[in-house]
């Protein structure tokens, strides 16, 4: 009985959005359905006289129709720029867990076993992915997703005209999610790239790509949003649509009614897994200057200001004599950060930076992604009640990021992990799924002696989660002998004691 209700829910609402668009379609099209349909029997004297409205017939002026909106020729766009639009596969091998049963079965020595061989690793089995990218430049430069060539052993490119090509990684940039890609071909079909500043809220978009591995797919929306930071502290100042957008269609191109590239599809909001109204590309501004770097030298330096924001609801309003609840509320600023030296206070409420406005606070690190290290910046500030203008330099992100954990002079012995971490970026936990957790980008010393690997994710010290370098300096300093490390590498979770001294 269950089943009968939700499919006559289902059903309704089918019927529902079936007679909207009956309606929409019955405006736009009544000349077109005239045409097709032969005209019914009218009687002659029906016909000698045709009916008069009333307000003609007393003098009245006859009411101005109300103008057609022409809607943009998809066609156009799709037949000129669909041949630039590539599908990617890719082919890799993933590492499956294996615990001790899976070694050593019902074996009672199974504990001893494992205390002398040391953590046990499962089985590589092939993994594969599809996406879709877009063709920048004859000579075979292509933009795609970063997590579409996550991990990749082997990158394919086909085209429409079912050409395939082997595909070099020129690089890839986990924070902004782009990545360039290289075929060996020449005279190949390239898309226009426009602007995503000038889009305007409303502006139909179309997107090309592979949806579920179906090639040359064509949907159209609107913009739904501009500037949309994510819930998981992306620095992407997203482009929000209600084109559909599936899985597959990652890396694709987003194109305005002119043909040009606007935006590079990269996330659906779902809570199934397909496409439910919510999708989001990353501004061609943005990925363009991602791909100018790669490029030219093969890596992405991001632009820091050092500063931790949080929202300015109507209680910080009102205690700040704000106007408006908007800005973002500078909630820490980090010593010797470009924040400290621009003169940055905690309680500071940032309402511009170089004149564009900041209505939330996820505005302020979307501004900081578009720029580069060692741009000039002005901040306009609202610091106890009063306007304040501050001036400063942002800096280089990487060279924070990369911390190494060396030897811990405080410590009544010398340790030696032999790491270098850094965090985990917003995408990368999301990719991940991992709340908290310290990339290992070199390994040495007795880290690598033990098996430790660059590309491994730590989890934690001793049991403990660790998420920042300071609290794993501090697990190692309190250790005298050895340490045991939470090893995230793959879809695999394994301990690895790390003898010290």
């Amino acid at each position: 009985m269950r089943n009968n209700k939700h499919f006559g829910s289902f059903t309704f609402k089918r019927m529902v959005a079936a007679l909207a668009a009956v309606g929409v379609l019955g405006a736009g099209a009544a000349i077109a359905v005239q045409r097709n349909m032969t005209a019914p029997a009218v009687p002659q004297a029906a016909a000698a006289a045709p009916a008069v409205p009333a307000n003609a017939a007393a003098g009245a002026p006859a009411p101005t129709p109300a103008p057609m909106i022409a809607l943009p020729d998809f066609s156009v766009i799709a037949s000129r720029n669909g041949p630039a639009v590539v599908n990617i596969s890719t082919t890799g091998r993933v590492r499956t867990a294996m615990d001790d049963r899976d070694a050593f079965g019902d074996d009672p020595f199974a504990e001893f076993f494992r205390r002398f061989q040391g953590p046990q690793r499962g089985r590589e089995i092939p993994s594969h992915g599809v996406g879709s990218g877009f063709i920048v430049s004859a000579d075979g430069v292509i933009l795609t997703n970063a997590h579409v060539v996550r991990d990749a052993r082997e990158v394919t490119v086909k085209l429409t005209d079912r050409r395939e090509f082997q595909a070099k990684v020129l690089g890839s940039d986990p924070k902004t999610d782009v990545a360039v890609l290289k075929i060996d071909a020449k005279n190949l079909p390239v898309v226009p790239l426009g602007r995503s500043t000038d889009l305007k809220v409303g502006e139909w978009v179309l997107a090309i790509g592979s949806p579920f591995g179906l090639e040359s797919t064509v949907t159209a929306g609107v913009v739904s949003a501009k500037g949309r930071s994510l819930p998981d502290d992306s620095n992407v100042p997203f482009i929000q649509t209600d084109v559909a957008v599936n899985p597959g269609n990652s890396g694709g191109p987003l194109f305005n009614t002119r043909g040009e590239v606007v935006g590079i599809n990269s996330q659906i909001y779902s809570q199934t897994g397909g496409y439910q109204g919510l999708s989001f590309a990353i501004p061609i501004d943005l990925a363009n200057r991602i791909k100018d770097q790669i490029v030219a030298t093969g890596k992405v330096v991001h632009a820091r200001l050092g500063v931790t924001v949080q929202e300015v609801n109507q209680s910080f309003a009102d205690s700040f004599n704000l106007e408006s609840p908007e800005g973002a509320l500078v909630a820490n600023v980090e010593k010797g950060s470009p924040a400290e030296q621009a003169g940055l206070k905690p309680g500071d409420v940032i309402r511009k930076l170089n004149g564009q406005k900041i209505v939330a606070s996820g505005d302020l690190p979307a501004l900081v992604a578009l720029a580069t290290p060692g741009d000039k910046v002005t901040l306009e500030v609202w610091r106890q009640g009063k306007p304040v203008t501050l001036s400063g330099k942002l800096g280089n992100a990487n060279e924070r990021r990369s911390l190494a954990v060396m030897d811990d002079d405080e410590g009544t012995a010398k340790l030696r992990l032999g790491l270098a971490l850094r965090p985990l970026d917003p995408l990368e936990r999301r990719q991940a799924g991992l709340p908290s957790g310290l990339v290992i980008e070199n390994a040495g010393g007795a880290a690598a002696s033990a098996g430790v690997q660059p590309g491994d994710v730590l989890l934690s010290v001793n049991g403990r989660a660790v998420n920042s370098v300071e609290q794993v300096r501090e697990m190692v300093g309190k250790s005298s002998k050895s340490v045991a490390l939470l090893i995230q590498r793959g879809d695999e979770r394994i301990f690895i004691p790390v003898r010290l001294g």
